[in-house]
């Protein structure tokens, strides 16, 4: 097998971003934004009641890992700051759009309210939930990559995830519904989207294999964060 360039194994990466890098921002956007907007559905499943987002929420943790496992902790927080821009976009969008007069024969402005609209509360929540969820599964993984030196992928995707899922569901459920719903039907709550995410990551781990090896051959490139500072606000770094 041809050997990876020596800059990959230094932490950094060269500047340009390739057609492959750009598809897999392109996808943890999208898996973003469409949790979001769907987020609002609230489902039964096996007795279980968790949002609906849990469909494809998840995804973007995985897609997370791999670009951080493939192009390094310094490309990953530049997408999560992406991302955060983009939810807050969206959500400006919307409220502009719920705020302005329909047209007299247009007889949806409840509706699109309902599906679309987002209490302050709730946005608020999320946008935290989401940045401490990503910065720290972007962080765990890049740290135990450099602590195992690249080997068992499995380990360092389901401990990223099990930490970044914890601080993620805690800190939403807490923000968003603390002091509305009980607190033993909240850790409930929080309890079962914890572990489904989990599990759903855990069983998305062959895929995340293949991916991860595809690009890692394709882009000739493996980051160890041997050099990276951590700070999650160094985006231009």
């Amino acid at each position: 097998m041809k050997p990876l360039p020596k800059v990959a194994q230094t932490g950094s990466v060269e500047r340009g971003y390739s057609i492959w890098f750009v598809m897999v921002v392109a996808l943890f956007l999208t898996s973003l934004l469409v949790s979001n907007l769907i987020a609002a559905k609230i489902i039964g499943v096996g007795g279980l009641t968790m949002s609906v987002a849990i469909v494809i929420f998840p995804l973007s943790y995985i897609l997370g890992d791999v670009l951080t496992e493939v192009y390094g902790y310094r490309r990953a927080r530049l997408v999560i700051w992406i991302g955060f821009a983009c939810n807050l976009l969206m959500v400006l969008v919307i409220s502009i759009a719920i705020l302005l007069p329909p047209a007299p024969f247009w007889k949806h402005q409840q509706a699109f309210e309902t599906v679309l609209g987002v209490a302050p509360r709730l946005m608020l929540a999320s946008l935290v939930a989401y940045l401490v969820g990503e910065f720290t599964n972007s962080y765990v993984l890049a740290k135990l990559k450099i602590a195992t030196q690249g080997r068992w992928l499995w380990t360092r995707t389901i401990s990223s995830t099990l930490v970044a899922q914890l601080l993620d569901t805690g800190i939403f459920t807490a923000v968003a519904f603390g002091g509305v719903y009980p607190t033993q039907e909240l850790l409930k709550i929080g309890l079962i989207e914890w572990l489904a995410k989990t599990l759903y990551e855990a069983a998305a781990t062959p895929l995340t294999y293949l991916v991860v090896g595809f690009l890692k051959a394709r882009e000739g490139v493996d980051v160890y964060d041997t050099e990276t500072r951590f700070n999650p606000f160094l985006v231009w770094e």
